[in-house]
């Protein structure tokens, strides 16, 4: 008998709460409709999402039935959910056009021809009658019991408009439209979510008499605290135009060591006995364990293409063979080349650093490196002398890079 979902999920590390476990796991033995929204407030997803969309798929892959619901409703009002004040307003010509690069990317993990849903709140939520909306659904909510929730009671201190009051209800609605339309009978999300995916379990209980359950997932954080998926320079997209595929695989590359079996749990199919043996290793065989995970997770954001491009990339870069192919890339001109440049304006120009003046302190503290030997002079010029394999390779600190390339 194939081992039940739940403990998939649990064994991999998914499952901070959730409703009445053991009902919840006794209907988890039949095929079960399931889902997760996503608000469209860009035009992509980015690392943050994947933890909800991975659920998704086991679920799937157990053959359950998951839905992804785009927000393109609520996107319009906000989630106040841990936030410290309210969202830009988007338009709705704003969330149409975020929500179709959506579909592309969550079609790397669901399989939307064999039985999965991509569907919209806004076709239920748009046509709404306020009057009896409030009658229907509204009668149904203690606001004493809205401001017990986290997401709300956090925001009182802050500020929390009326408009963002709403979601709560908005986000219940959905969970018991999803169950009248399409027998859904679960809801996930992370666990700053529990509070409205509790408030859709009360409302489908109080309308349909059904007993519908909320799982939600850990919100991840790395072992330095940071939260998971932020970097200096911003999210991590699963789009290629705003996170090139090289620059996606260095960011799993660059996981702290202690993350590295958790994240491999999370974000890979790989089994869990191989998951357990690349998480115990340590030393200089770790770096098979990251290399492991990056090159995973960019397939399946990229395609393996990209993964194998990107994976030759940091192998060059690290003194293992391949090739720069994927490294990001500044062409300047051949005759401004053979002029000379100066390493700090190139650093600038080349995005490893702010400004010049931001190159020139770079410098003088000993993280520039050119070739891979390090920049020791703030007048260095740099030209056709330099050129290795057909590029200069330029790297800030440990893990930034780009080639330049004469043109």
């Amino acid at each position: 008998m194939a081992e039940h979902v739940l403990d998939t999920l649990a064994e991999r590390g998914f499952l901070e709460q959730t409703t009445d476990e053991a009902a919840l796991r006794d209907l988890l033995r039949t095929p079960t409709t399931c889902y997760v929204g996503f608000d469209p407030t860009a035009s992509s997803l980015h690392v943050g999402h994947m933890l909800p969309i991975m659920g998704l798929a086991h679920l799937q892959r157990a053959g359950h039935r998951p839905i992804a619901l785009v927000g393109g409703g609520t996107a319009l009002i906000g989630d106040p959910s841990g936030k410290t004040e309210m969202r830009r307003m988007l338009t709705r010509e704003d969330i149409d056009a975020n929500a179709v690069g959506l579909r592309g990317q969550l079609g790397r993990f669901l399989d939307f021809d064999g039985g999965a849903l991509l569907l919209n709140n806004a076709d239920w939520l748009a046509p709404l009658n306020y009057i009896e909306f409030l009658r229907d659904v509204g009668v149904h909510f203690s606001v004493n019991r809205m401001l017990a929730a986290e997401s709300y009671r956090a925001r009182l201190e802050t500020g929390l408009n009326f408009i963002e009051f709403n979601y709560m209800l908005l986000q219940a609605y959905d969970f018991l439209v999803l169950c009248q339309r399409q027998g859904c009978r679960v809801q996930m999300g992370g666990n700053d979510q529990w509070g409205n995916i509790l408030a859709g379990v009360d409302l489908v209980r109080r309308v349909e008499g059904q007993e519908v359950h909320g799982v939600t997932f850990p919100l991840i954080m790395t072992s330095s605290g940071a939260k998971m998926g932020k970097t200096a320079q911003g999210a991590v997209w699963l789009d290629a135009a705003r996170t090139s595929p090289y620059d996606f695989y260095q960011f799993w590359i660059n996981t702290e060591d202690p993350d590295v079996g958790r994240f491999l749990g999370l974000f890979t199919f790989l089994p869990m006995d191989e998951v357990r043996r690349l998480g115990a290793l340590a030393g200089a065989d770790l770096r098979q364990a990251k290399e492991a995970l990056a090159f995973e997770v960019t397939r399946l954001v990229h395609g393996e293409t990209e993964a194998e491009k990107a994976r030759a990339a940091s192998r060059a870069l690290f003194g293992g063979g391949g090739d720069l192919e994927s490294v990001p890339t500044l062409e300047v001109s051949a005759r401004r080349l053979a002029e000379g440049i100066e390493a700090f304006v190139l650093f600038a120009e080349a995005g490893l650093s702010k400004s010049r003046g931001e190159a020139r302190r770079l410098i003088e503290q000993g993280g520039a490196y050119v070739n891979g030997e390090p920049v020791t002079a703030i007048d260095f010029r740099l030209g056709p002398p330099d050129v290795r394999d057909g590029a200069i390779l330029l790297r800030a600190g440990k893990k930034k890079y780009c080639a330049i390339k004469a043109a």
